[in-house]
């Protein structure tokens, strides 16, 4: 009855044909929602919009200003449209209104000493975040940011630049830990030991040795302990030195801050921020949410969630918070378009578990905590699940292929998005993150400036993701081991041990196939990767056809996977590097132009048994001359590719398409776009950056890195740095002496060495070269201990004469 009442009351407002609720920071929630009588907030026009006919187009139109969010809006099946029928919460004038998760706080300022002010501050729940003048304010810290955008680590060190451990200087070091008269509620943020990613914990107090008293450090699902340089302390009142840092006093009620130069306190608008979540779509497989759509609005102020980031994804170094500014959980056909979502603290965009058809389009998403958007599914819907990384009991796994239910994100897309310096407080995230998802597509996306990869895929579930016509570059800049792209596939038929992986597959040739419904591919995209690889498939990512890209940097990396078609590239001053590759991988390298010779990794070890790489690597152009195309023949590679000048129309310009004169032609080569990578909306295309075109065009200096070989008791050594030492899964800082080959019958065999094995130390010797085996041999000929090895990506301790 009261609800016929309302649509009877509504009718007579609007007129029956009536679809339009305005809302205003000059309204007010007792009027109807008129244009001459809006209301005031997004709560009272999501209760007015609920009472419209399900099949009825419904626009809620938000007046320019700040709308602060009490409590997080939540959507349920109430909210659903009857498609085509949509509800649309739209800015009148794009990027005008602006959806908070915060509060305005007038503080009455007095100053202390060392240019510090305070004020008194009276608020509910933790104080996380402070703004002043819509720019994010930080914690005091040391060490301190440092000014530059080169300063990237927690921005302030350079990761090619590290400084050598300084205890005296470190953030942890037992005088600065001394000095904080109470650190309770402050945090400790590390790197990962091998870069992959980073830690955090909250300080709960001190310990009667002095000590500190931590919680987390579980975000990361492979941990280690600290970076013994690259980590941080935030939080605490006597690192407050810095302007443009503030610390609250919870005790005192009081925030003291250090303005930045120029700053007017006296007229400075000061927020702070109160909810980690600012729309939550919550439906579910059998009631889903549909036709629920934003346009043009911008989505501030939300808590960071780095201490919440507790799940782990499958067997990887990822975990997870199911959360974000926006956040879907059992949506169908809804819309986020022409949004911008401005330094959020967690995710921006969460898809998670069960999402049908949900588009992401013409958005601006830039300084997140952590990820951009996230598609994650439920591990419910992955046959046979692991979570960390790890053998796999082939005696117990389902072998039935697909998924077990429909509890991920399907048919979801990506488009015109323009995604920037995500990860600012959570490194292991990437600016579209896709796992347990099925037909993601990312399209004319141009992303930069992050601390890991661009765009992630997980595990191999589900596959069918297409990533086309994007520009990623300027990524990987706190991090390492790790591409532009970057994917990993350890789904039910991968394990570590790669000669066991090729046994299996060999009986079970299905088995690659049982979680990857349909090939990922990459196309018609630019990517350039400085410090890593441009691409990077890493552990038994299978099912790709990559073909269409320009790779600028940092090359193409295939590690162990299957049925990988790679063709019609073009790679810049860099080449292949094939990573550990099965027995008759299926793997095809063809009619693509690279700038120097390959770079195999433990290649020896897992060489088929007729000596191919793959189904086919052939028919491609060496830009750097006629050793190259020659030097792995004996591998069955490139009989029928030819060197020369591939003649780039304009390379300078970014235009490597090839001439008509060009060798090109006859591997099978064809020309694609050049200008047609990243946004295509004008507003973004109006400040989009684009990637710097690479100096040189040859592979010189990745020429320059093969690493020198000798032979020491039967077997074939090589070193390895650099790139290289992914193949081993070991951080940068591993070097060592890989084992290419063992005689049968040598004293390597007996000592316990294997094809594959990566020299760390011998007998309690780090032996990172072979210079600094040559001393050890001119002490000792023969090793008379033990030796630490890495193998399958795990350290083992061989004492000798019983492996």
């Amino acid at each position: 009855m009261r609800s016929a009442l309302l649509w009877a009351t509504l009718a007579l407002t609007f007129g029956a044909g009536a679809q339009t609720i305005y809302v205003s920071p000059r309204g007010k929630d007792t009027w109807a929602g008129t244009e001459k009588k809006p209301v005031a907030t997004f709560a009272r026009a999501q209760e007015i919009a609920r009472t419209f006919s399900p099949d009825a187009d419904v626009t809620v139109l938000f007046d320019d200003g700040v709308y602060y969010l009490p409590r997080t809006i939540e959507f349920t099946s109430e909210d659903s449209k009857t498609l085509p029928a949509t509800v649309t919460y739209r800015a009148r004038n794009r990027g005008k209104a602006v959806i908070s998760g915060g509060m305005e706080v007038k503080p009455r300022w007095r100053r202390e000493d060392d240019g510090i002010m305070s004020a008194e501050i009276t608020v509910d729940g933790p104080v996380d975040q402070l703004y002043i003048d819509g720019k994010r304010q930080r914690m005091a810290r040391y060490p301190n940011a440092q000014s530059g955008g080169e300063n990237n680590v927690f921005d302030t060190w350079r990761l090619d630049h590290a400084p050598k451990v300084d205890k005296a200087a470190d953030a942890l070091a037992p005088a600065r830990v001394a000095g904080w008269s109470n650190p309770e509620g402050g945090y400790v943020h590390a790197m990962h030991g091998a870069l992959w990613g980073d830690m955090h914990w909250l300080i709960n107090g001190r310990k009667a040795d002095g000590t500190l008293d931590l919680e987390g450090g579980w975000q990361n699902n492979r941990p280690s302990a600290m970076h013994p340089v690259f980590r941080m302390v935030e939080n605490i009142r006597e690192e407050l030195d810095s302007p443009g840092e503030w610390y609250y006093d919870r005790g005192e009620g009081r925030l003291y801050y250090m303005p930045e130069h120029g700053t007017d306190l006296a007229t400075a608008k000061v927020e702070l921020v109160r909810l980690p979540h600012l729309i939550e779509i919550e439906g579910s497989i059998e009631r889903p949410v549909t036709g629920v759509c934003f346009d043009g609005l911008v989505f501030r102020h939300t808590g960071r969630t780095f201490m919440e980031n507790k799940e782990p994804l499958l067997r990887s170094d990822w975990t997870i918070y199911r959360g974000g500014a926006v956040t879907m959980t059992g949506a169908s056909d809804c819309r986020i378009a022409n949004c911008e979502f401005d330094q959020n603290g967690g995710n921006s965009v969460f898809i998670n578990n069960y999402n049908r058809r949900i588009s992401v389009s013409g958005c601006y998403i830039h300084d997140s905590g952590a990820n951009g958007i996230a598609f994650v599914g439920n591990p419910s819907a992955v046959r046979s699940p692991l979570f960390r990384y790890g053998p796999q009991d082939y005696d117990a796994i389902d072998t039935k292929a697909g998924a077990l239910n429909n509890d991920f994100p399907q048919e979801c897309s990506v488009t015109d998005c323009l995604i920037t310096r995500t990860g600012r407080d959570e490194k292991q995230t990437a600016p579209v993150q896709i796992s347990m998802s099925f037909r993601i597509t990312v399209d004319h996306c141009s992303i930069y400036d992050v601390p890991r990869a661009g765009i992630n895929i997980s595990e191999g579930t589900f596959g069918g993701h297409v990533i086309s016509h994007c520009d990623v570059f300027d990524t990987v800049l706190e991090t390492g081991d790790h591409g532009s792209f970057n994917s990993w596939g350890r789904d039910r038929y991968w394990t570590p041990d790669v000669n066991k992986v090729s046994a299996i597959v060999a009986e079970h040739p299905a088995m690659t196939s049982l979680d990857m419904i349909e090939p990922n591919v990459i196309r018609d995209s630019r990517w350039r990767c400085d410090h890593g690889w441009d691409i990077d498939l890493d552990d038994g990512s299978s099912h790709y056809r990559i073909y269409n890209n320009l790779l600028l940097n940092g090359g193409l990396k295939l590690r162990e996977g299957y049925d990988r078609i790679v063709t019609n590239n073009v790679i810049v001053a860099n080449s292949l590097h094939p990573h550990v590759w099965y027995d008759n991988s299926g793997d095809v390298f063809s009619h693509n132009i690279v700038s120097g010779h390959y770079l195999p990794a433990v290649m020896q070890a897992v060489i088929a048994p007729d000596g191919k790489w793959g189904r086919e690597i052939d028919y491609n152009l060496f830009a750097s001359g006629d050793d190259d195309r020659t030097l792995f023949a004996v591998n069955g590679a490139d009989i029928h590719s030819v060197a020369g000048n591939p003649r780039y129309i304009d390379s300078s310009s970014g235009d490597f398409r090839v001439s008509a004169d060009s060798p090109a032609w006859s591997i099978g080569f064809r020309n694609f776009s050049m200008y047609d990578f990243g946004v295509t909306s004008p507003w973004l295309r109006a400040i989009a950056r684009k990637p710097v075109m690479p100096e040189r065009m040859l592979a010189s200096s990745v020429n320059s890195s093969v690493r020198r070989s000798a032979t020491w008791m039967g077997a074939q050594l090589k070193e390895v740095r650099g790139n290289e030492l992914s193949a081993f899964g070991v951080g940068f800082d591993k070097a060592g002496i890989a084992v290419e080959h063992v005689e049968p019958g040598s004293q390597a065999e007996f000592v316990g060495l294997r094809a594959g094995d990566l020299i760390q130390t011998v007998d309690k010797r780090r032996t990172v070269d072979l210079s600094a085996l040559r001393r050890y041999i001119d002490d000792k000929a023969l090793p008379t201990e033990s030796f630490i090895v890495i193998r399958n990506q795990e350290p083992l301790h061989i004492t000798i004469g019983r492996p």
